[in-house]
């Protein structure tokens, strides 16, 4: 256990910035997850409402050191690909 009262501090601001970051970080696999499912079942306006929400959150979490950039824009890459591939068979 820490020993200083700043060490005391830090370590209680580790603790809540991981369940911000953990909240945040679930958040964006959901909004993920309502994309993939929009277009299984093949919903086109529903699956570009998430794909816009989904994008959003996925750079909100790269602005908050969450996710790197690369990381992010290769996500929502794949999601844009797999959303245009849905409406050009419908």
């Amino acid at each position: 256990m820490a020993n200083h009262t700043s060490a005391k501090k830090a370590a209680k601001q580790t603790v809540k910035k991981n369940l911000i970051n953990k909240n945040r970080s679930s958040k964006i696999k959901t909004c993920v997850k309502k994309v993939a499912q929009a277009v299984q079942s093949g919903s086109a306006e529903e699956a570009k409402n998430a794909l816009i929400i989904a994008q959003s959150e996925l750079m909100k979490g790269v602005t908050r050191n969450i996710l790197k950039l690369n990381t992010a824009s290769r996500k929502v890459s794949q999601l844009t690909k797999k959303v245009q591939k849905m409406i050009e068979r419908a």
